[in-house]
Parts: structure tokens; C-alpha cells; sequence
């Protein structure tokens, strides 16, 4: 009853905060495009004094809006911003930085740690997070065991997942005291390289998107162990890169590689059921996707013009919206609201 009740907390205070701005990561400089929304429209904000110095991998807004992290492709490896009306300022660099590059990143919920998935051992850097100084901790005690790819905190902080290249493909971290300790891989990994990682809000569900088939794989979690879930009947089409849940528990959206680059699923009852696809779907590759902490739009980042593709959510149906007057300057390779 408690978990419940700091979930809905959790939830309904990321529902006030964190819906003014979408982040986009991409190929090109700027490396990171971030836009503003108001009235269902995205205008992209002018961008911050210092960019990011390589290809924007993943990013990841804090719940309070205090912080956006972006994670790419060259030393510091991730560029941290402090959000002051509109107005977004790098923060010093941790004082130890992510060891290669950052492609993926993920705040926990109540705002006490953030997560590097990158290319090097150790894999994932954790920072703690006090007034404002991001101080890495120790490594756990068991690392993942190829390049990260994604990371993602459960709502209620008790987890960490990192999405990697090598088996077990998803590493998952019990959180206790600020101690990280790997628990017991799931009895069914993923069948291929962890791409993207999302847990629900409602704390119930842990999704891996992964490169072979069936491209997502869905655990159920209880009592601290994770149960692959029967595969939907209908899979993505292809390699899958990012997964994301809804705020309310209602979708998961996966990216992946083929038409139709995103496949939405409403889930009902602990059963994942494919949508019908967007009129409008992605350019190309799905390499990202967002839910708004609202549950009125959808992004996915992808590979061709307009980088990123955004759906507002109506009764279910995914409606393409206009695309922004500013888009991306390149691939898109990570959103975050």
C-alpha cells in the first residue's frame, strides 16, 4: 500500500513538472535540439551556451525539470544542464567522468542518482546527486558485461536496468541504502544485444528492446523477481532500439528498425495487444521513443527527415502532429520529456 501510494506521489508530480519540453539527440551538431511545448506546439528554445561535444546518444530529464543529461560520443562522454526559466546551463563536469562513450542515460524518480550507460568498462557510471554536485559512486559489485546501450530506474527507485551488447543482455540492479547489487538474471534473457530498456510506471513491468527475435522482451516483476511475460502475438518488425511506457500504465511503445519503425501496444489485464500503426508513421529507423509524463504525445526519434516524429494521443489513436519549424539538424538517436 505504501509503494502504491509513493508511486501515485511519484507519477503525479512528474504529470505537473515534466511535460514543458521535449529533448532530442541526434547525429549533428548541436547534438541536442530541445523544444519547448505550449498548446500542442514545439518550438525549438535557443540553443544552451555550451553543447554537448559528440553525437547526442540518449537523454534523459530529471522528474523535478531541475537537470537534462545528454549522453554522447566523446569526452566529458555526458553533458549535464541545470534548467533555470527556460534557460538551459552546463553544469561543471562530474569530477569522474563516464570512461567512453555515453549512450544512454536515465534519472531515478526522486532525484538522487543519475545513470550512464556507455561503451567502456564499467559500463554504467552512476552519479549521486546533492545541491546541485553529480559525485560518481562506487562501481557495483557486478558490472554488465558488454558496452551499455540504455539504462532505466524503476519509479519507486528500488531498481536500475542496463541494456547491453553481451548475455545476459539486461543487467538488473537492486537499489539499497545507495548500494547497487545485481540480482538474479531472469530465467529467459533477451534473445540478443539490449538496446533499450523502460519499466512501467506502476512499477509491474520491465521492457527490453533487442536486436533478435521477437525484438521485445517483457518481464513481470514480483517480489524482486523478473518472469518473462508470453510475447505479444503481434512482435515489432524488426531490430528493436528504444522502448518506452506511458506514464499511466496504458502503452508501450518500441522503435525499431523496419516499417512500421514504432509498434504501439495497449496493455490490458497483463496482456500486450499491437494498435493499429499510426496513419503517419516514422521516416525510418525508430531509434528512441517518449512518452509526454501526461500521456498526451508520443516521440520517436529516427533516422531520416524530421529526425523526430511526434504523435498526440487521443482515445487511443496516435495522431501525427505538425512537425516543428525547427527540426534536428541530424539523426535522431534518443528522446526524453
Amino acid at each position: 500500500m505504501i509503494g502504491a501510494y509513493f508511486n501515485s506521489i511519484i507519477a503525479n508530480f512528474v504529470k505537473a513538472v515534466a511535460t514543458k519540453y521535449l529533448a532530442v539527440a541526434h547525429v549533428t551538431s548541436p547534438y541536442v535540439t530541445i523544444y519547448e511545448i505550449d498548446a500542442g506546439v514545439f518550438t525549438k528554445i535557443t540553443n544552451p551556451a555550451t553543447l554537448p561535444r559528440g553525437i547526442g546518444r540518449g537523454v534523459s530529464f530529471s522528474a523535478n525539470g531541475q537537470y537534462l543529461a545528454v549522453a554522447h560520443s566523446t569526452s566529458p562522454n555526458v553533458t549535464i544542464y541545470e534548467i533555470d526559466a527556460g534557460v538551459f546551463t552546463k553544469i561543471t563536469n562530474p569530477a569522474t567522468l563516464p570512461t567512453g562513450a555515453g549512450q544512454g542515460a536515465s534519472f531515478s524518480a526522486n532525484g538522487q542518482y543519475l545513470a550512464v550507460a556507455h561503451s567502456t568498462s564499467p559500463f554504467v557510471t552512476i552519479y549521486e546527486i546533492d545541491a546541485g554536485v553529480f559525485t560518481k559512486i562506487t562501481n557495483p559489485a557486478t558490472l554488465p558485461t558488454g558496452i551499455g546501450a540504455s539504462a532505466s530506474f524503476s519509479a519507486d527507485g528500488q531498481y536500475l536496468a542496463v541494456g547491453h551488447a553481451t548475455s545476459p543482455f539486461v543487467t538488473i540492479y537492486e537499489i539499497d541504502a545507495g548500494v547497487f547489487t545485481k540480482i538474479t538474471n531472469p530465467a529467459t534473457l533477451p534473445t540478443g544485444a539490449g538496446q533499450g530498456v523502460s519499466f512501467s510506471a506502476d512499477g509491474q513491468y520491465l521492457a527490453v528492446a533487442h536486436s533478435f527475435s521477437p525484438f521485445v522482451s517483457i518481464y513481470e516483476i514480483d517480489a524482486g523477481v523478473f518472469t518473462k511475460i508470453t510475447n505479444p502475438a503481434t512482435l515489432p518488425a524488426s531490430t528493436g532500439r528504444g522502448a518506452s511506457f506511458s506514464a499511466d500504465g496504458k502503452y508501450l511503445a518500441v522503435a525499431h528498425f523496419t516499417s512500421p519503425f514504432v509498434t504501439i501496444y495497449e496493455i490490458d489485464a497483463g496482456v500486450f495487444t499491437k494498435i493499429t500503426n499510426p496513419a503517419t508513421l516514422p521516416a525510418s529507423t525508430g531509434r528512441g521513443a517518449s512518452f509526454s509524463a501526461d500521456g498526451q504525445y508520443l516521440a520517436v526519434a529516427h533516422s531520416n527527415s524530421p529526425f523526430v516524429t511526434i504523435y498526440e494521443i487521443v482515445g487511443g489513436v496516435f495522431t501525427k502532429i505538425t512537425n516543428p519549424a525547427t527540426l534536428p539538424a541530424g539523426t535522431g538517436f534518443g528522446a526524453s520529456f
